[in-house]
């Protein structure tokens, strides 16, 4: 009778841990399930990108609410009632945010690099003016050297990059002789030239990596004072007359500074180099603040077909998700006890995020199937999550369980100002500001209502 008992005993403890497992993996799947929404919404229904960054950032909002009173100020005052003073709470709870926000930002700058920046406009915008400006660096390093170009603003140099043809001449090889039209700037990239006098039977000068010749065709267009001769086989840098006008025809500031520096004193002046090249480079490459179509075409095309991109978005929606479904389940003690909040910000921040993702995915020529297969893995991952959050790390009982809390916590609020907030302005513009305030008010007025009915 007594097994009897014992064995019936165990069935209800088995069968309520099943029930309550089965609850924590649906809830996990209802909040994630908004990502589905979002991908259908990004795919088939136009709505407008600012009422979408507004959902985002409300949600963002709401997330930030949670995580100061849930997660931090609850986690906090759970370890001071185990027998911790203030400092020492409120140190280990800034510990695990900070250990959470760091894991979660380092993983995420290393799954774009492999090709998951192409989850979110904003992200690939980074991505690809990172991409920009190193493939545009030792370009630039070069044009510094040119003591015209150096004087120029350096963040007007971006159209002029487009401009730039490299030239290779062999070895004794004439690049234009004494008397001819003056129709370019030149620049070594790496090598050596001679100047040579007009019959060409003494070298004047000799010219190394970085230096230019034939400025004053950018200026005057006048006849060439010397010819100039490949010493070694040497690459060149050569910006044509002709660009460089048109260059100044569509900017007014810049052919004022030219003008102002057709002047012969004032070319010498320049030749004194009183402009450190090193900060004139930086300062451009940081200017390169635009992508054209064109380059965002084959910016998107190079990340798609970045070696294991597909897997790095689908690793990528999952770091997303998992940090916020742990503490979802680690929380979840019955559906009368829901942390509402986190739930209400993971749930509408999926939408807009999702529908943004599904929009730059299909521009990168994936198919709609593959679009809906790639965001699939956070309902799975969802489920996972929550369940491993009740098993694991539920309640707050420990201070093991508290500060895994606070780690999962960090990372949640690294994804609100990594991703969530700059998706929001990169949509919506500064008027974001008002639903992301709306979104804190309202996650707050809940907390305070499941307080007041404690």
């Amino acid at each position: 009778m007594e097994s009897q008992i014992t064995a019936s005993v165990w069935k209800a403890v088995l069968e309520f841990d099943i029930l309550t497992i089965g609850e924590v993996a649906l809830l996990g799947l209802a909040t994630t399930s908004s990502v589905m929404l979002g991908t259908a919404v990004g795919l088939y229904i136009p709505i407008s990108k600012k009422v979408l960054a507004g959902v985002l950032a409300f949600a963002a909002g709401s997330l930030i609410a949670a995580l100061a009173i849930e997660l931090a100020f609850e986690g906090a005052r759970d370890l001071i009632r185990h027998g911790a003073n203030v400092h020492v709470a409120w140190l280990s709870i800034a510990g695990g945010f900070a250990v959470g926000a760091i894991v979660y930002y380092v993983t995420s700058l290393f799954l774009d690099q492999k090709g998951a920046a192409l989850r979110y406009p904003s992200r690939f915008l980074e991505y690809a003016l990172d991409r920009k400006r190193q493939a545009a660096g030792d370009k630039l390093a070069l044009l510094s050297k040119c003591s015209l170009l150096r004087h120029l603003p350096a963040e007007d140099m971006e159209p002029l990059l487009d401009r730039v043809e490299q030239r290779d001449a062999a070895i004794g090889e004439i690049v234009f002789r004494y008397g001819e039209p003056g129709d370019a700037l030149y620049i070594v990239a790496n090598g050596a030239v001679e100047v040579l006098n007009a019959d060409e039977n003494r070298v004047l000068a000799e010219l190394g990596d970085g230096q230019a010749f034939g400025e004053m065709a950018l200026l005057s267009g006048g006849a060439r004072t010397a010819t100039i001769r490949a010493k070694v086989d040497t690459r060149l840098l050569r910006i044509g007359k002709a660009d460089f006008d048109k260059l100044l025809a569509e900017d007014p500031l810049l052919d004022e500074q030219v003008r102002k520096l057709s002047h012969e004193r004032a070319i010498s002046n320049l030749r004194a180099g009183d402009v450190n090249p090193a900060v004139w480079a930086q300062t451009a490459r940081e200017s390169l603040e635009h992508l054209s179509r064109g380059e965002e075409h084959r910016l998107l095309q190079e990340a798609k077909a970045e070696s294991g991109a597909g897997l790095a978005i689908v690793f990528g929606n999952i770091l997303d998700t998992i940090p916020g479904c742990l503490v979802i389940g680690a929380k979840f003690t019955g559906f009368d006890s829901l942390s509402m909040t986190l739930i209400l910000g993971m749930f509408l921040g999926g939408i807009p995020e999702a529908a943004a993702s599904a929009i730059m995915l299909r521009k990168a020529s994936y198919s709609n199937p593959a679009i809906f297969a790639l965001w699939s893995a956070v309902l799975v991952t969802g489920d996972v999550a929550a369940v491993a959050g009740k098993l694991f790390i539920g309640g707050s009982e420990s201070m093991v369980a508290v500060l895994a809390q606070a780690v999962a916590g960090g990372a949640i609020l690294a994804l609100v100002t990594h991703a969530m907030i700059p998706e929001a302005l990169h949509k919506g513009g500064s008027a974001i500001v008002l639903p992301t305030v709306s979104g804190f008010l309202f996650a707050l007025y809940l907390a305070l209502v499941e307080a007041s009915t404690m």
